[in-house]
């Protein structure tokens, strides 16, 4: 099996489950030492002991500034450095913006925005320190095509991908290379609030990317050489008309 990124730390935040955990055993297959960053303490303890040494545990709650703060020490302190961080952690909210929560809405606009901006920020500068690095962060189709029944998370992709492509040219002479994967609909927690009947129906008709195919996307990014980036990779069912 190869091991592209040997030698590698990987920190992932939303580790504990989905996109974050598939991203985590797949870096770990290709001989990273990764970093899982949850606030789930039990999980992540668990998840790390069944994959080995070479996966960290870290407790950070990302509606915490505090807890954040320590987010960059408590990766040092754990692994002895930082290659690549993945800001994956996010939440959905869909349906129609009249019918719903505000307090819903805020909520995912902190975790899918705030705690993006406030843990890259804190990253950089060990980074550019270094002279490289990669930032990669999990946005979602719904960031270049405005999706009409998600309002409010169309949003906050939206605001993700003027994030990545500014900061990118920011730091871009220093080094550190920053993208984002933008998959379509993904099976995971995120999608609990679809009808299970609906769910189904997309699962048998393919309209649904399973966790483990964004993962390959992400690996994909982090091994081109360093003279190039991949500033947005788009993921998508095949039967995804958009």
């Amino acid at each position: 099996m190869a091991r592209e990124l040997d030698g590698k730390v990987v920190a992932i935040t939303g580790a504990a489950s989905g996109i974050g955990l598939a991203c985590a055993r797949r870096c770990l297959r290709a001989g990273a030492r990764v970093v899982l960053i949850d606030r789930d303490e039990e999980r992540l303890r668990g998840l790390c002991a069944e994959e080995g040494p070479e996966a960290m545990p870290l407790v950070v709650d990302l509606a915490d500034p505090a807890s954040v703060a320590g987010m960059v020490p408590g990766i040092l302190a754990v692994a002895g450095g930082l290659d690549v961080f993945h800001a994956n952690a996010g939440s959905y909210v869909g349906g129609d913006l009249v019918e719903g929560d505000p307090d819903a809405f805020d909520r995912m606009l902190a975790l899918n925005v705030n705690a993006v901006v406030r843990t890259v920020r804190l990253v950089l500068p060990h980074m550019i320190g270094r002279g490289t690095g990669d930032v990669i962060v999990t946005s979602s189709v719904a960031g270049v095509v405005p999706v009409p029944w998600e309002p409010v998370y169309t949003a906050s992709k939206h605001a993700v991908q003027a994030f990545v492509h500014t900061v990118r040219r920011q730091v871009m002479k220093q080094g550190v290379r920053v993208g984002a994967v933008l998959p379509g609909p993904v099976v995971t927690a995120l999608l609990r609030d679809w009808p299970e009947e609906n769910l189904r129906k997309a699962k048998a008709e393919g309209w649904v990317i399973e966790p483990e195919e964004v993962a390959e996307a992400v690996l994909f990014m982090l091994t081109r050489p360093r003279n190039v980036t991949i500033r947005d990779l788009v993921i998508l069912p095949a039967t995804q008309d958009i």
